[in-house]
C-alpha cells in the first residue's frame, strides 16, 4: 500500500512516516500545505492519505480531500479538531476514518486494519 501524509506539524509528520514504515507500507510522499498536497497526490497516486485538517496555507485538508476525489484513494483524517462543523464537512468527502489527536501506532494500525478488511470485503462481494 502506498501512503501519502498531509501534516503541517513536522514532529507528527516524522512520527507518521515512521508508522507507515513500521506497517510495511511505502511512503508515496508528504506535504505541509493544501496546494502542495493536491499537486503531489495527483502525481503520486497513493492508495491511502493520512490527512490533517488545518494546514500551512489557505487550503485545509477537507478541501484537499474534495479536490482529489477523482484519485480513488482512501482518506484517514488525523486532526486535532473535533469540532462538529469540521466533521460534517469531512463527512461529505467519504473518508475512511476521522481520528482525533493525540494518536498512537496502535490506533493507526487498527484504522488501517479496518480499511484492509473493508477492501477485502469489497473485492469478495464484487467478484
Amino acid at each position: 500500500m502506498r501512503v501519502f501524509i498531509v501534516e503541517d506539524d513536522q514532529i507528527l509528520l516524522l512520527m507518521l512516516k515512521r508508522m507507515v514504515e513500521r506497517l510495511g507500507f511505502q511512503l508515496a510522499g508528504s506535504a505541509i500545505g493544501g496546494a502542495e498536497a493536491i499537486k503531489k497526490i495527483r502525481s503520486t497516486n497513493p492508495d491511502l492519505v493520512f490527512m490533517d485538517i488545518m494546514l500551512k496555507d489557505d487550503i485545509d485538508g477537507i478541501s484537499v480531500a474534495e479536490a482529489i476525489k477523482d484519485q480513488n484513494c482512501d482518506i484517514i483524517y488525523i486532526t486535532g479538531n473535533s469540532d462538529q462543523i469540521f466533521r460534517e464537512r469531512a463527512a461529505k468527502t467519504g473518508y475512511h476514518e476521522y481520528l482525533v489527536k493525540p494518536i498512537s501506532f496502535d490506533i493507526i494500525k487498527e484504522s488501517v486494519g479496518r480499511l484492509t478488511v473493508k477492501s477485502d470485503n469489497s473485492e469478495t462481494n464484487s467478484g
